[in-house]
């Protein structure tokens, strides 16, 4: 039978924007609590004390800071590297797609430092390229099925100096919050072992640089 606890944990930990709050601090706990409380009772079937509800944000918001305490510090260091003039095409997947796949590379020249990307999902396939190159691609992709076009959009990658990036936990978890703090959208997210690369709007592309810049500067 769920408890007051549990519930609370879970609805918490659905909306990662209350937990961050929490962990720092920035939440009021009894407004909180008051706003929670008609979804606890749904439920657990039955009322429930709003004080049972502060007390357990209370517990669970310590048991969250002293896990973040624990957690291994960023000591990343990193080359900040932004490409402007990036579109993304996702294509539906298909056969005939996947054989014209083979031969994409021949589209760019990557000893001038061109971009190209795919990234390949259960029904659709995205391709990141440089603008210069979407007249050649689109004629490369005659007859499939383009589900969205976006232009205007930037390629953003930390390189990292080591593997550390590849074993420490929370990297992109780290990015990705704070850039949806500062309200900026991600189109795409690709990584290596040593590279994460962001696809972003343009004109996101420099608040999104100094946020990864804070994080390998630590």
């Amino acid at each position: 039978m769920p408890t007051v606890s549990h519930i609370v944990k879970k609805i918490v930990s659905e909306q990662p924007f209350v937990e961050e709050g929490l962990a720092n601090g920035i939440i009021s706990i009894a407004s909180l609590a008051e706003h929670m409380l008609p979804s606890i009772e749904k439920e657990l079937g039955k009322k429930a004390k709003q004080a049972a509800v502060v007390m357990a944000l209370r517990r669970y918001s310590e048991e969250i800071a002293e896990h973040r305490k624990k957690s291994k510090a960023f000591s990343l260091k990193g080359e900040i590297l932004l490409k402007t003039n990036i579109c993304d095409f996702t294509i539906l997947k298909s056969p005939s797609l996947l054989v014209k796949l083979k031969s994409i590379h021949n589209l760019v020249n990557f000893e001038r430092g061109d971009t190209l990307n795919v990234i390949m999902g259960s029904n659709e396939v995205s391709i990141m390229i440089n603008e210069r190159y979407i007249d050649k691609l689109t004629r490369f992709l005659a007859g499939e099925k383009t589900v969205n076009k976006e232009t205007s959009l930037v390629a953003l990658a930390i390189i990292f100096s080591g593997e550390e990036f590849f074993y420490t936990p929370g990297v992109i978890f780290n990015a990705v919050s704070r850039m949806a703090w500062n309200n900026i959208n991600i189109y795409e997210i690709v990584s290596t072992m040593t590279e994460l690369t962001f696809i972003l709007n343009k004109k996101d592309s420099m608040k999104a640089y100094d946020i990864l810049q804070e994080m390998v500067g630590k």
